[in-house]
């Protein structure tokens, strides 16, 4: 529970620093960057840029935000990111604890992809694939275990290898079926940043994981950021793609289902710990969120040999 708590504290170390626009350095000799980058470190953040990104996260676990999507990640967690949709993912981590090589990232130019074009009219086919990005696909099953390989090797091939790692990669991400490439965001079109605002956001989403289990008030967040209530409550609005109150309810189910999925801890225990006070408001938002009980959410993820056996995981609540 510390570890969730303190998923984010390396956000307030950001706070203050310039814009959350990244600029994303193209290689010498090669079109389009690769890396790996460990956490916390300075790319972990709320951030945005016109560069594609393709994203796997390779240990631990935590909460990813994609656009107005807030969500939980485990290793193997894999997500193209469209041009200036904002993301960021943030570990569960203790106090002083350090993930080496976290992410592995590409990143590649909506222009690049153009003037490849031109030249390779064929690579016109993943044009359907990055216009889904625009919200942010999560990849998984059979497409992520193989995308996952390719993405890996682009970072020890050069040359001709490297491109075919790289059309490979996209090949297989543009082929995948639909139960396992995972539309994330709303469409929608955030404003780019003016000068570091967006660093009462990264403030705001460290004060909201950190007391996700607590009562939350607009009024004492809005105070963090020097703003009346109602300003602060419209620049959120307009900087993370949805409301306060939406934020908040979003990040207390997504806790939810990590207690469901890791424990056997009872349903009434995992609602006031996720800052429910009402087991039939916590039933109801999860189900309006998930369209499915607690209880079905928990049996369909601890015991999924039920599942495929053929039994029902929505039969009523024992």
């Amino acid at each position: 529970m510390v570890r969730m708590r303190k998923s984010v504290v390396q956000a307030r170390r950001l706070v203050g620093k310039a814009a959350a626009r990244e600029l994303v350095p193209t290689m010498p000799g090669t079109s389009a960057r690769w890396h790996m980058h460990d956490y916390p470190g300075p790319l972990c953040r709320w951030h945005y840029h016109p560069e594609f990104e393709i994203h796997l996260i390779q240990h631990g676990t935590g909460r990813s935000i994609v656009g107005d999507h807030i969500g939980r990640f485990t290793a193997r967690h894999l997500v193209l990111v469209g041009s200036n949709l904002p993301h960021d993912w943030i570990s569960d981590i203790g106090d002083g604890e350090h993930i080496t090589n976290r992410d592995v990232v590409f990143q590649f130019h909506p222009q690049w992809i153009r003037d490849c074009q031109q030249l390779l009219p064929e690579l016109r086919i993943v044009d359907p694939l990055l216009a889904r990005a625009a919200r942010g696909i999560e990849f998984t099953g059979q497409t992520a275990a193989a995308a996952a390989p390719q993405l890996l090797a682009i970072g020890d091939s050069a040359g001709i290898d490297r491109l075919h790692h790289i059309l490979a990669l996209l090949d297989i991400l543009g082929a995948a079926p639909p139960a396992e490439a995972q539309l994330l965001a709303s469409p929608w079109t955030p404003p780019h940043d003016n000068g570091g605002t967006d660093d009462l956001i990264d403030d705001a989403l460290n004060y909201l994981f950190t007391n996700s289990a607590r009562e939350i008030k607009l009024a004492d967040v809005a105070a963090r950021a020097a703003m009346s209530e109602s300003s602060f409550s419209r620049y959120f609005r307009r900087s993370a793609g949805q409301s306060f109150s939406d934020t908040v309810r979003k990040l207390r189910l997504a806790h939810a289902c990590q207690l469901l999925e890791n424990t056997d801890e009872p349903i009434s225990t995992i609602c006031h710990r996720t800052g429910y006070q009402n087991l039939s408001n916590f039933n109801r938002q999860f189900r309006r969120e998930y369209g499915i009980t607690p209880g079905q959410y928990r049996r369909i993820h601890q015991h999924p040999e039920l599942v495929l056996a053929g039994s029902n995981p929505a039969q009523p609540e024992p």
